[in-house]
C-alpha cells in the first residue's frame, strides 16, 4: 500500500525575490498529529530570482541539505566557506549547536530544494560538508547522495535517513532504492511519472511505509528525489526548522 500527497498551491509562499513551496512529508500518511515523517522533517521547494539574498541567519539543531537542480546559489558561512552551489555541487549543513550562513543568486536564478532533518541527539558540534559530482544528476542511475554516518555516503547525515537522485528519459523505467526497516518517499521534482494509479507530476510526493512502491516510468525527462526514512528513529524536535 503506498499514500500520494500532491503539491497544493496553498503550501507556498513568497517573500520578496523568492518563492518557497513547503511540504510537510508526515502529511502524507493519514491519522499523524506529526508533520514530520519519522525525522524527515520539511522539504522547501525554492526559486530564487537572480539577485536574491538571504542575509546571514542561524541554524541550530537542523540537519539540512540544499539540494540545487537549476541554476546556481552562492553558500556563504561562518567558518570562512564562500562556495557556489549547484547541481555538480551539493551541501549538507549539520546545524549542531549552532551555524551561521548566507545565501545568494548573484549571477543566475536557482531551483532547489533545502531538505531539513531531525538529528539523532541536540547540540552536537556543528559542520559543513560538499559533495562534487562533474556530471550532475545521473541518467538512468540512482546516486546515493546522503546517508547515516559510517554508511560511505558522500554527505553524513546524523540520522536514519538516505536520500538517492535520478534522472530519467522518455519511457525509461526504474525501480525505487529500498532498505529494510525504511520507509520510502519519493519526490518529483521535475516532470511527470506513471504508477499504479494516477500519474505523478512536478512536486508530488508517493510514500510507502513498507518499502514496497512499485517501479515508476517517465513520461518525457524527469527527475526524481527518494527518501528510505527510519520510522521509528531517535529524533530531537529542538530544531529553528525541523523542529516545527
Amino acid at each position: 500500500m503506498f499514500h500520494l500527497l500532491r503539491a497544493e498551491p496553498d503550501t507556498a509562499f513568497e517573500y520578496g525575490a523568492f518563492r518557497i513551496r513547503r511540504m510537510r512529508p508526515g502529511h502524507i500518511l493519514p491519522g499523524r498529529d506529526d508533520p514530520s515523517l519519522g525525522p524527515l522533517s520539511i522539504i522547501d521547494h525554492s526559486n530564487l530570482q537572480t539577485g536574491t539574498l538571504v542575509s546571514m541567519h542561524q541554524h541550530q539543531n537542523d540537519e539540512i541539505l540544499s539540494y540545487l537542480w537549476q541554476g546556481s546559489m552562492v553558500h556563504e558561512d561562518q567558518q570562512g566557506n564562500r562556495v557556489p552551489l549547484s547541481a555538480k555541487k551539493l551541501m549538507m549543513m549539520n546545524a549542531g549547536e549552532g551555524s551561521w550562513h548566507e545565501e545568494s543568486t548573484p549571477i543566475v536564478p536557482a531551483e532547489l530544494l533545502q531538505i531539513f532533518i531531525r538529528p539523532c541527539a541536540a547540540n552536537l558540534p556543528p559542520r559543513v560538508q560538499f559533495m562534487d559530482r562533474p556530471q550532475g544528476v545521473i541518467t538512468g542511475e540512482w546516486t546515493l547522495l546522503a546517508g547515516p554516518e559510517g554508511e560511505k555516503a558522500p554527505l553524513d547525515i546524523r540520522q536514519q535517513v538516505f536520500i538517492y537522485d535520478i534522472r530519467l528519459e522518455h519511457k525509461d523505467k526504474v525501480d525505487i532504492p529500498s532498505r529494510p526497516g525504511f520507509a520510502q518517499y519519493l519526490y518529483v521534482m521535475e516532470g511527470e511519472i506513471d504508477m499504479t494509479g494516477p500519474p505523478l507530476y512536478k512536486g508530488d510526493a508517493v510514500c510507502s511505509e513498507e518499502g514496497e512502491l512499485p517501479a515508476v516510468e517517465s513520461t518525457g525527462t524527469s527527475t526524481l528525489v527518494c527518501f528510505l526514512v527510519r520510522l521509528d528513529a531517535v529524533a530531537v524536535t529542538d530544531g529553528i526548522i525541523s523542529g516545527s
